[in-house]
């Protein structure tokens, strides 16, 4: 075994994960939609997977970081240009439980079984679910529970220029009313909206940053 070829590939390897990380942002540290997950569990495949192969060289197993990295960077772009394609890689929060009631059809489509469900809530502290005003499962797993008369309540109702129509609805508005809120605040298209929120009757605005001349 060559450990001077070990140790130039575990170097290789790190070096690629540390761009990975400057590059793609920190995300895949603490994942939290599927390409996140999938990134960290390919490149730790291939590392893993090629670092004590003799039969691959360094040149090799360059190409394959590079790929893999070029890979990556093109499903992050599209999905961070395209709605479309972003729901399809990333999918997107499932409303569970609204006002007490259990949505059961998006439970079954996401998989969510009445036991799992009732042990995440009685894991939040939620033993009926009259306290529960809204139960929202994230496109990483976890659900996020907002209980009814929670001071502080804030809804995203969009998030990199999307309508999160999940949001909306728990904020009893519609799309309408949100562009006309918009409208007051001088933005005539959500694509200029980095995050907006619905706090305490109120639509809190972040816009991107306009680019300079």
């Amino acid at each position: 075994m060559d450990y001077g070829l070990i140790t130039v590939k575990f170097a290789l390897g790190m070096v690629c994960l540390i761009a990975q990380i400057n590059i793609f942002g920190k995300g895949n540290l603490a994942p939290t939609s599927a390409i996140d997950q999938v990134q960290n569990y390919v490149l730790g495949g291939i590392i893993g997977g090629i670092i004590y192969n003799d039969n691959v060289t360094v040149l090799q197993f360059v190409m394959v970081l590079l790929i893999w990295t070029l890979i990556v960077f093109v499903v992050k772009f599209a999905k961070n240009n395209n709605g479309l394609i972003k729901k399809i890689v990333d999918g997107q929060p499932q409303l569970l439980i609204k006002n007490g009631k259990v949505m059961v059809e998006n439970c079954l489509r996401t998989g969510m079984t009445a036991d799992e469900l009732m042990f995440r809530l009685r894991s939040d502290g939620i033993t009926n679910l009259d306290q529960v005003k809204s139960g929202i499962l994230e496109q990483n797993g976890q659900l996020i529970i907002t209980k009814k008369g929670q001071t502080s309540t804030q809804f995203p109702v969009i998030n990199d220029g999307q309508i999160n129509f999940e949001g909306l609805e728990l904020t009893d508005h519609d799309e309408g009313w949100l562009m006309k809120e918009l409208a007051k605040q001088g933005y005539s298209d959500t694509y200029d909206i980095y995050l907006a929120q619905y706090i305490n009757s109120q639509l809190v605005v972040i816009p991107y940053p306009k680019k300079s001349n």
